[in-house]
């Protein structure tokens, strides 16, 4: 019993000591990711700029990835936000006595990809990517922060993916 519980710590220590050598599952030489502004086909411009700095702080933080400009970094993140539909309904109701509020979400998609610049082939790529988020009536801005959220996590777990 004594040796099952030193193999136990021994392993424990060990896993503690390894450590990720790139960002997320890329190879060891990927250490910096420069986030392009996405192409923006829709009639919402706010939308650029929203996506690319919850992405730019997302991949930072959760995939260990330094910040660089795009003519020095490992990596660079580019995409395109192909749709972004509002006022959708989800729920309401049909008795007009009722005080019941509407629910409504925004949809968006995107496709996105991740360049290794050093040999130019692709890390990470997909298309349509979506994210939808409900909201009370006239509260478009906390649906569109949840569409945002949910295609930013899509984004990193897919390039965590990539182990």
């Amino acid at each position: 019993m004594l040796r099952f519980g030193a193999s136990l710590i021994l392993l424990s220590l060990s896993a503690c000591l390894y450590s990720m050598s790139g960002g997320g599952g890329f190879p060891s030489h990927v250490r910096t990711v420069a986030v392009l502004p996405f192409d923006n086909e829709t009639a919402s411009p706010e939308l650029t700029v929203e996506i690319h700095e919850r992405l730019r702080k997302s991949l930072s933080s959760r995939l260990g990835l330094r910040e660089a400009p795009e003519a020095r970094a490992n990596a660079i993140v580019r995409g395109t936000i192909t749709e972004f539909e509002t006022d959708i309904p989800v729920a309401f109701s049909a008795d007009p006595s009722r005080a019941t509020s509407a629910r409504r979400k925004v949809q968006l998609l995107i496709n996105v990809e991740i360049i290794d610049q050093t040999t130019g082939a692709p890390l990470f790529e997909r298309k349509g990517i979506r994210g939808e988020g409900e909201y009370e009536e006239r509260k478009e801005a906390e649906g569109r922060q949840r569409a945002i959220d949910r295609i930013i996590e899509l984004v990193v777990e897919g390039a965590q993916s990539q182990w």
